[in-house]
């Protein structure tokens, strides 16, 4: 039983946890045909409830998956997991029929139905069975209250609520000013933006994947990965003092990380020249600020010239580089988690003269 528990301990890592999502959804996207099968569905299910289920035999697991608040996330992981599947196996299903000359199957069920008493039938079943739902939900879950807020004594993690669990979990890689306002903004602007710089008519009204590879696994990569692995994360492994802690692991309050988290001017001039700091921001960030530069501008136009060149010409330069730079921008957050993981790099730039940190 230890054997299992530190097993799922070590996944706990988020080095290992970020790698191992984003080679199931890699795995997902290539061998998208087998994942499609009933039986990967079911046994996905199966495998969730199972986790769950031995896990709740676990003082340490049972009192972080049982609280009130979390209760949710645990019912979304299964629904994440059963829409994300179902999804891609419509897909299969219709990229198979429109290669045999058959029309999605969405437009064979085409039809127009009553609303009374069609439509009225359905939402009135809707409406009972949410309503039992949540009369149960509220008998058997107490309501997360806690005693009045004091000052004096700040909870231990603090926490967001579960759907700004991602951007807390942004402000451990980013300046406030990032995390908390340019990254928001630009995440509304993009899902703003997706219908004028994506104007491909295919995979309207109906479920595909060969006809929207790059803008599905796109999205799968932002949606999966960078939000809700980041809201699960946030939920079940950040523990007190912000730590990681695995799912069968107690929540020590007095468990402390060794991290010493260094800028890029630091590495560059202190263990990197042997010498100190320049009093010169300029000169002190100029590696940083020239590294941000060919980021944000220089790869754009890469990209253009190389592996994105037939994109360039089926979209027109303005909506390509508006794209581009939005494609990045999401880029960045793995970039920086991966740099701070792996090297504890704090800050590519840091000009605290004028509060400017990336």
């Amino acid at each position: 039983m230890d054997a299992i528990k530190d097993f799922f301990n070590f996944f706990a890592d988020p080095r290992v946890f970020f790698t191992l999502t984003l080679s199931l959804l890699i795995l997902l996207v290539w061998k998208r045909e087998t994942f499609a099968s009933t039986r990967v569905g079911w046994g996905l299910q199966i495998f969730l409830a199972v986790f769950f289920g031995f896990g709740l035999f676990d003082e340490n697991f049972r009192l972080i998956i049982a609280k009130p608040d979390n209760v949710p996330i645990v019912a979304l992981i299964f629904l994440l997991i059963f829409f994300t599947w179902y999804s891609i196996r419509e897909g299969v299903l219709n990229d198979k029929r429109i290669a045999d000359g058959k029309p999605p199957i969405e437009k064979e069920e085409e039809g127009r139905v009553w609303v009374w008493p069609d439509l009225v039938y359905t939402e009135l079943i809707c409406l009972v069975l949410c309503s039992v739902v949540l009369i149960l939900w509220s008998i058997l879950l107490k309501a997360p209250l806690e005693q009045p807020a004091n000052s004096a004594a700040t909870p231990n993690p603090s926490k967001a609520p579960w759907y700004f669990l991602g951007l807390q979990e942004m402000l451990v890689y980013f300046d406030p000013w990032l995390a908390g306002v340019v990254l928001p903004s630009l995440i509304v602007v993009g899902l703003m933006a997706i219908p004028y710089i994506d104007t491909n008519p295919k995979g309207n009204g109906y479920y595909t994947f060969i006809e929207r590879k790059a803008e599905i696994t796109i999205f799968l990569f932002g949606f999966v990965v960078l939000w809700s692995s980041l809201i699960v994360l946030g939920t079940f492994l950040r523990g007190p003092n912000w730590n990681f802690f695995g799912p069968f692991e107690y929540w020590d309050i007095h468990k402390l990380e060794a991290l010493t988290n260094v800028n890029l001017s630091e590495y560059v001039w202190v263990r990197g020249l042997g010498t100190g700091m320049p009093d010169n921001w300029f000169l002190r960030e100029f590696l940083g600020l020239a590294l941000t530069g060919v980021y944000v501008v220089v790869l754009p136009v890469v990209m253009a010239k190389t592996w994105c060149k037939h994109y360039l010409e089926k979209m027109g330069p303005v909506r390509f580089y508006i794209g581009a730079f939005l494609f990045l921008s999401m880029l960045s957050l793995p970039v920086k988690m991966l740099a701070r993981w792996l090297f504890n790099l704090k800050y590519v730039v840091a000009i605290p003269e004028f509060f400017f940190n990336i």
